[in-house]
């Protein structure tokens, strides 16, 4: 793999933001990035979900919209006897059917369904239209977004197109870092909520550039094989959501204690001057939060090498092309997830 990949670096490195580029042009990419784990309970979060239609259908309601402008809403209740049958409940009445059935209505990532699928499903509908409302997805769907994109980079080994190779893999760089930044974990993912509104800039953005290419270490050792994607990419989002507390109280307890007027500094980008958090400012907070965001830049790195290598060899180690460059057009991937209104894109990236 490393010819193929090194020859290929600067593509890599240009097309590892295209996810970024396209999260307000293109629905349903802007909930890929994050996942407000907060807004779903507490660590370990054992009730939420680890898989994507499961999760859809937890929180969702089948719509039955009557001739009469009237909706009947149906809703998940809780599973009975082993997990194999669902109660379901509306504002008047509630049924029981079998949770497979019920589970494949939301399996697609969509918010349409033919009728007749629902009837099948056992659902009693009087109306003569039906839709799904899909109310988990606009909270985040990083981790499920992370399966899916896993199997969709095995695809492209073994079909063996360079091109897509480096598209996907390049993107799967962009989101498995994503996954290590605590604050894309939280609902509070710009400090808007506890007063700090900014903190996810500096965190993500001003201390690399203040830092990374000077006192980061990025020898992180080979990369490793991973056996079961579904739990390696939630593993890391719990990693990254048990460090939201340290991120937003550090900070606090730094800028109440930090001379105020060495906080924020003014610097000189692109011909304008912009104000910026202070140098020195910067590398106490960093002190303060032990090397935490060179630990998760090194954690992404091992991840990202493993994540390609553990696709190649799911993909039977196909031999990949000596090649010195590729020019690939980047193609738009299928949204995973159903549309989703504006106001629920987050604006801090």
């Amino acid at each position: 793999m490393m010819p193929f990949f090194r020859a290929n670096i600067d593509y890599l490195a240009e097309h590892a933001v295209d996810p970024d580029k396209r999260r307000y042009a293109a629905p349903g990419e802007a909930v890929r990035h994050y996942i407000d784990l907060d807004h779903w309970g507490t660590l370990p979060f054992s009730e939420l979900p680890r898989y994507y239609p499961d999760a859809r259908a937890w929180r969702g309601r089948v719509l039955d919209l009557q001739p009469s402008g009237d909706t009947v809403a149906w809703r998940f209740d809780t599973l009975l006897r082993n997990d194999d049958i669902l109660l379901l409940r509306t504002a008047d009445h509630t049924i029981d059917l079998p949770y497979s059935d019920y589970r494949r209505l939301w399996y697609d990532g969509t918010d349409t369904v033919s009728r007749d699928s629902v009837l099948a499903a056992g659902l009693p509908l009087t109306g003569d239209r039906v839709a799904l409302e899909d109310n988990f997805s606009p909270h985040g769907i990083l981790p499920y977004h992370l399966v899916a994109f896993h199997r969709r980079l095995t695809q492209a080994f073994v079909d063996g197109s360079p091109d897509r190779i480096l598209q996907l893999a390049a993107e799967m760089g962009h989101y498995v870092a994503d996954a290590h930044v605590p604050l894309h974990t939280t609902k509070n993912y710009n400090g808007q909520l506890t007063g700090q509104t900014g903190i996810h800039a500096f965190w993500e953005s001003r201390l690399p550039e203040l830092f990374a290419d000077v006192d980061y270490d990025y020898f992180v050792g080979p990369a490793e094989y991973i056996r079961d994607p579904t739990t390696f990419y939630w593993g890391i989002v719990m990693d990254s959501h048990r460090l939201v507390d340290s991120v937003l109280q550090t900070e606090r307890r730094l800028r109440a204690t930090y001379p105020a007027d060495q906080q924020m500094c003014y610097e000189e980008r692109l011909g304008q001057m912009t104000r910026t958090p202070c140098t020195e400012y910067a590398r106490a907070w960093s002190t303060a939060m032990n090397g935490m965001v060179e630990e998760r830049f090194r954690a992404s790195i091992h991840a990202v090498g493993s994540v390609w290598y553990s696709c190649w060899v799911d993909a039977g180690q196909p031999h990949l092309p000596g090649v010195t460059s590729r020019t690939a057009e980047v193609s738009q991937a299928p949204a995973l997830a159903a549309p989703v209104p504006d106001s629920t894109i987050r604006a801090h990236e």
